[in-house]
């Protein structure tokens, strides 16, 4: 049990890709499986701006034909508030607006004395035309709301089942925080998974990433949650975890699919912790020393992606790491190491691994995931997940207790 630093190069700033030759020879089948929905405008400040936009902009209108007189031809701008209108207002609200408008036109039109000139019936039908438009069109986008508000519903209601919530602590000492990152914001779920199980055998750990995006990857997600919560339990040997979950998935994936994961076991030395790991063509986790010192535990025999077991016949072979009082452990999915800025550069987690030094382990992963998404600047292209374990000092153990 090494801690690493005798194989690894700590200048390293990402960890190799594990799947390179895989995807190239399969092809990347991880195409947006959703398209994303209208979504309503964020933010009710600039909600209650656009709700008063219509009224401010005819009050203009309304203030220039005044001062100019009937050879400014504005009348027809009024037919603005009820298109503004469609864009933030119910249908009601719409309608009023659309009312008010042909109200002024009226106005307008008997005060510069050109109500009856075709020019002027012409800008009411316009108004008239334009009112009916945007209240159908206001219609649209309720319903498109009522719509996105029922998926977010199921979304949230799906992942409270595929994403429980993990324990904020395995065992004495050991504190865990959680982060996911869907690329489809509309739908909050997607196919990286995480799960953390206390057992008679230890502490185990799952974080893994679904070939593919959409309803398909989320089934598949829960097809390996499913069996890994039950297999946890049962199997007195990681690698019998391993091979319950080739089972689970020979019976559901087709074709060229697979699961990139990584499994690991929480179990008590003599003086120290120690952390069983197999990897399942998935990023190496970083290690994050009580001393300073961090590098990415890359297993000495790597099996192959769940659900491609068939390939290879030999047994995956567990490695260990150790995991002293202070030291941190972060699994990842490729997510993470693979987003990418303006400029193409991917997101530097080796550099930026100092964020994980605050004092609670939640609010330094929530720090990390922050830096992330500003380091992309836009919705991330994958989904990404984070699992931090913290092996937290003996004082801090026993202050918790």
């Amino acid at each position: 049990m090494a801690r690493g630093e005798d194989r690894h190069d700590h200048s390293q700033t990402r960890p190799k890709s594990r799947l390179g030759t895989i995807k190239a020879a399969l092809g990347s089948t991880k195409t947006r499986a959703f398209l994303r929905l209208l979504t309503s405008v964020g933010g009710s400040r600039t909600q209650h701006t656009l709700r008063l936009l219509p009224f401010v902009v005819m009050a203009v209108v309304a203030l220039i034909d005044f001062g100019s007189g009937p050879t400014s031809g504005l009348l027809p701008l009024l037919a603005l508030g009820p298109a503004f209108a469609s864009v933030a207002c119910g249908l009601t609200r719409t309608t009023v607006i659309g009312l008010l408008a042909l109200a002024l036109c009226v106005v307008l039109g008997l005060y510069n004395d050109v109500l009856w000139m075709p020019r002027t019936n012409i800008t009411m039908v316009a108004i008239f035309g334009v009112t009916l438009a945007s209240v159908l069109a206001s219609a649209g986008r309720l319903r498109h709301e009522r719509q996105l508000a029922d998926v977010r519903s199921v979304a949230e209601a799906a992942q409270r089942v595929l994403l429980r919530p993990v324990p904020r602590r395995a065992g004495p000492g050991i504190g865990v925080a959680v982060s996911y990152t869907s690329a489809t914001a509309e739908a909050r779920i997607g196919g990286d998974l995480y799960e953390v199980v206390t057992t008679p055998h230890g502490v185990r750990i799952i974080v893994g990433d679904v070939q593919g995006k959409g309803l398909e990857a989320v089934e598949t997600a829960a097809v390996v949650l499913g069996a890994f919560r039950e297999a946890a339990h049962d199997e007195a040997k990681l690698q019998g975890v391993v091979v319950r979950l080739e089972n689970a998935l020979t019976r559901e994936l087709s074709g060229e699919q697979f699961v990139t994961a990584i499994l690991a076991e929480i179990t008590d030395l003599a003086e120290n912790t120690a952390i069983t790991i197999i990897n399942c063509g998935h990023p190496a986790p970083m290690v994050l020393g009580a001393d300073g010192r961090r590098w990415f535990a890359d297993p000495p025999d790597e099996a192959l992606p769940l659900g491609m077991g068939s390939l290879k016949a030999s047994e995956p072979v567990p490695h260990q790491i150790l995991f002293g009082p202070g030291d941190q452990v972060l699994f990842y999915t490729d997510g993470v190491v693979e987003a990418r800025d303006g400029t193409g550069q991917f997101y530097p987690l080796y550099s930026r691994a100092h964020l994980l030094r605050g004092t609670d382990p939640q609010l330094a992963l929530d720090a990390l995931r922050a830096d992330l998404l500003r380091h992309v600047g836009r919705p991330l292209s994958d989904d990404a997940a984070m699992l931090l374990l913290r092996h937290r000092a003996a004082r801090q153990a026993a202050s918790a207790a």
